[in-house]
This record gives C-alpha cells, sequence and structure tokens, in this order.
C-alpha cells in the first residue's frame, strides 16, 4: 500500500449546524448536519487537493458512527483506522452562527468520546511513519488513553517527513496543565500552527514574535501562529513570511482554520516557497469561511487559484 500523503488523528464528531442565524439554539427550527472534528476536517480538505489522505480515530458502535465513516469514504478519505468503541455514543457538536466573528459551540462528548479511546497498542507505526504529513491535535492530548497514544506515536515517527502539532487548544476538554504536555508533543514536532490563543497555552506568551521563536526553540523547525485580522506569519530559523488575511463576507467561520490545515499540507508537499504555502492556506481558509459548512465547504485547488487570481492574498 502507498504511503499516505496526509495522515491525522484525533476528534471526530458530527456538527449539527443551525439553518437559522443571528439566533440562539433555543430559537433555532433546523439544523444541518456534516462530518465534523479538526483532524477528520483536515484529511478531508488534503484530499480535496487529491492527496492520499486517511484519519486515525474512534466513533460509537451507532448510527453517527456509520454515517461518519461513510462521509469519510464518500470525501476520499480511508476510513480503515477509524475504530468503533462500544458503549461510548459518537459526539455531536452543535454551534450558534452570529456572522462575522461569533460562532459559539456546544459539545457532547460525555461520558468520554470515542476519539479518546485511543491506544498506543492499536496504531499502524508503520503508516504513522511512512505518512508525507503527520497530524496531531491538542485535544487528543487532552485525556488518556488518547494522550498516551498521540504522544507514542510522535515519538515513533521521529520527526520524519512533516509532523504537524495543530495546537487545537480547547479548554472544556482538559482536567489537567497543559504546558508540560504540551512541551512533549512540540519536542517531536516540525511544524507548529495555533492563533494566538493556543501559542499562549504553548509559550506563555501572546507576542507573535516571541512566541514563534519559542516555538523553535522547542525544537520545532517551522512556527505558523493566526493573527486574525493582522493574517498569518510562519517562521524558521532562516526564513519567515506574511500573508494577509483574505476578505469575505463570513458566514461561519468555525471551518476555516481546518481548511487553512489542509492546504498547509499541500503546499508544504508540493515545496512551494513559504509566502506561496501561507497565501494559499489564507485563501482556502477565506473560502470555507463564506461557506456554512466545514468538511463539505472545503474548495478544490482551482477555486483557491481563482480567489487568489482575483487579487486577494
Amino acid at each position: 500500500m502507498p504511503a499516505y500523503e496526509v495522515l491525522t488523528m484525533g476528534r471526530i464528531g458530527v456538527d449539527l449546524y443551525p439553518e437559522q442565524a443571528g439566533v440562539g439554539l433555543a430559537e433555532v427550527r433546523t439544523f444541518a448536519k456534516f462530518l465534523g472534528g479538526s483532524p477528520s476536517n483536515v484529511a478531508v480538505a488534503a484530499a480535496r487537493y487529491g492527496r492520499r489522505a486517511a484519519v486515525i480515530t474512534r466513533v460509537g458502535a451507532d448510527p453517527f458512527g456509520e454515517y461518519l465513516r461513510l462521509a469519510l469514504r464518500g470525501f476520499g478519505v480511508d476510513d480503515r483506522f477509524v475504530g468503533v468503541v462500544d458503549g461510548l455514543p459518537t459526539p455531536v457538536t452543535f454551534c450558534e452562527i452570529f456572522p462575522p466573528d461569533r460562532f459559539p459551540l456546544y459539545f457532547y462528548r460525555y461520558p468520554k468520546a470515542p476519539d479518546i479511546a485511543i491506544f498506543p497498542d492499536e496504531l499502524d507505526m508503520a503508516a504513522i511513519r511512512a505518512a508525507g504529513v503527520f497530524w496531531v491535535t491538542g485535544t487528543g492530548l487532552s485525556a488518556e488513553p488518547s494522550r498516551e497514544a498521540t504522544l507514542t506515536a510522535l515519538k515513533n515517527r521521529d520527526k520524519s517527513g512533516i509532523t504537524v502539532f495543530d495546537l487545537d487548544w480547547r479548554p472544556m476538554f482538559w482536567d489537567s496543565p497543559a504546558r508540560e504536555i504540551y512541551a512533549e508533543a512540540l519536542a517531536h514536532t516540525t511544524v507548529a500552527v495555533g492563533n494566538l490563543d493556543e501559542v499562549e497555552i504553548a509559550t506563555g506568551t501572546r507576542d507573535p514574535e516571541a512566541a514563534a521563536a519559542a516555538l523553535l526553540e522547542s525544537g520545532v523547525e517551522l512556527a505558523v501562529i493566526k493573527q486574525g485580522p493582522a493574517g498569518v506569519i510562519a517562521v524558521s530559523r532562516t526564513e519567515r513570511a506574511r500573508s494577509a488575511p483574505v476578505r469575505v463576507e463570513v458566514v461561519n467561520g468555525l471551518g476555516a482554520g481546518d481548511a487553512f490545515g489542509g492546504a498547509l499540507c499541500h503546499g508544504l508537499l508540493h515545496g512551494w516557497p513559504l509566502p506561496a504555502v501561507l497565501d494559499f492556506a489564507n485563501a482556502a481558509g477565506a473560502l470555507v469561511a463564506g461557506r456554512l459548512a466545514c468538511a463539505d465547504a472545503m474548495p478544490a485547488e482551482h477555486e483557491v487559484r481563482d480567489l487568489l487570481g482575483a487579487g486577494h492574498g
């Protein structure tokens, strides 16, 4: 079997998004159902660019779990590493939509999400080591046994290829301090990606330049820091780049970061110059911010090129 170009690990669930924007959940009448979960969305985004992609995760033994496996296959993502956990329901996430910048999330991951029930001895280490990009997230480190499984995968990969740590800070999932655990993961990472809140958890500072320097000091080779209206910066030991924000009419900003992630993987695998990688990822994120869904909204390469060609990015 050829190596996966993009192999992600971590959260999956069903996203239920209101079809009425600008009102709270108490007033919403109808919802649309989508595949969700950041690393799963990143795999879908990469597959949209023709990348051979898979996700390591777990679902419940229920109809929502079956829906997610079918959805992954429909998007061209290999689901062979999607296990089924008896006794734990597939997670459901609701959001409220208040454009342009308020999208509260309500996670239902009780008593424990199946994607936290990933054990180290279940992992295909050969596939993890061989992947062009291996992508893990902060949520995967939030609780056991997924924490040990994620760290074990990173240590066994030993920085082969492109190893991305999406800092993905979700405080509601944590019952212990995260800083030391993040530091352990960063030691086995080549690329760190996060917004200002997330880099503060990892480094102790919200200052983008200081945070980038701290991430490089931790052992990563490339720090990518998303600054919202101030755009995105990427810093390595020899290079730096900045991409200005792409202006779009925001419908739902929740999938933009995952679209950015899938496009980042695509650009890094191509070996594009760093500014081109950032501009492409930024434009992909903007396109999804202008759409309701996450996975279903991931753009094809020609759509991103069209946006860039229109003078954006």
